[in-house]
């Protein structure tokens, strides 16, 4: 179970078998590593389910590994041509999540180098294609845990700059906090030889690509997007989790944003927001028992537009009406605007 999606396990994951199990994507969302928000936006789920599944099924025609299995439509897993409605479950191949050892503050990851296979990578990778107003790089650069020459530059980059190739970012994934690190870190803790390394930073160089071009076919441009990984019974590289949605990109349409960033701009510069930036600052693994206020509710008339916006992007990317009645991308966002 996720802070946004639920996992129901069919076939456990066990040595070197994969296992076999079902995402329920539900309307939850999360912002800021907090987990589930107060309130729910209705369609989320289903176009969430239902866009990840386009992608993943067009990557697998590019000969890229994932996980998917299909799209569960009367209790059986099927590919998109063959599913009518828009569903909130799709079929996965299951690996184990093995888990490094927390001491103290810190974790410990040599587990990654016994155990080679059927197994998730502990990275969460990051490509960049743009800087946009929002992205974690100036505030990164700005406290000096980023420097300019890690991206290539010589002066400080404004918000909006388009990058001349896309830029890899690398983070934790099973740390109670995403924390970024070197490449070489990332290879050190994960057990990833130079030739892992290399393919797995061609793979996302292929997803990035990808995504680019069909998110263009709806008038979006895609500024940046996350991608996790594992291996199969073979140690062969399996994309993982769900791709290129609003969730794990970052779109925008005319320079304005289309993605969570929207909720997460509504939700900076709130005494919420606040505490947690402050709380996060300790290092503390359990810095959310510092946080003592709640998540304000989102005002009802923007939770109804981004309920559009989650919809209308998943019929314009995929090609498809699959929700019915939902105005274009571009006149949710004039309103959103307002």
């Amino acid at each position: 179970m996720g802070s946004v999606k639920d996992l129901q396990v069919i076939k456990n994951p066990e040595g070197n078998k994969l296992g076999l199990g079902r995402f329920t994507f539900s309307d939850r969302y999360s912002v800021f590593d907090w987990g589930e928000m107060p309130d729910h936006i209705e369609g989320k789920g289903a176009a969430l389910c239902m866009t990840s599944a386009y992608f993943f099924e067009k990557l697998e025609s590019e000969g890229i590994g994932t996980h998917f299995a299909g799209v569960v439509e009367n209790g059986k897993a099927a590919r998109l041509a063959d599913v009518k409605t828009p569903r909130h479950s799709m079929e996965i191949k299951l690996v184990r999540i093995v888990r490094p050892e927390l001491h103290g503050n810190s974790y410990e990851y040599s587990i990654f180098k016994k155990e080679r296979t059927n197994l998730l990578v502990p990275l969460e990778v990051i490509y960049r294609n743009s800087l946009p107003e929002g992205s974690s790089v100036f505030k990164r650069l700005k406290n000096g845990t980023l420097k300019l020459e890690d991206i290539g530059m010589k002066a400080m980059p404004k918000a909006g700059t388009i990058l001349d190739k896309p830029l890899f970012d690398v983070s934790t994934k099973l740390e109670s906090t995403d924390r970024y690190m070197s490449w070489q870190e990332a290879a050190s803790i994960s057990g990833l030889d130079a030739g892992e390394l290399e393919a797995l930073k061609k793979t996302v160089f292929a997803i990035n690509s990808l995504i680019t071009k069909e998110a263009k076919k709806a008038g979006l441009v895609n500024e940046d997007g996350k991608v996790e990984f594992g291996f199969d019974e073979n140690r062969r590289l399996i994309l993982l989790d769900t791709v290129g949605t609003l969730d794990e990109c970052r779109f925008t349409f005319g320079g304005l944003p289309v993605s969570k960033e929207i909720l997460r701009m509504h939700y900076r510069g709130t005494p919420w927001h606040n505490e947690v930036e402050e709380a996060k600052k300790s290092g503390d693994v359990t810095w959310k028992k510092m946080v003592k206020s709640q998540p304000p509710k989102l005002p009802p008339a923007l939770a109804k537009l981004i309920s559009e916006l989650y919809k209308s992007c998943c019929n314009e990317i995929t090609g498809r009406v699959w929700f019915g009645g939902v105005p274009s991308v571009e006149k949710v966002l004039r309103e959103i605007t307002k």
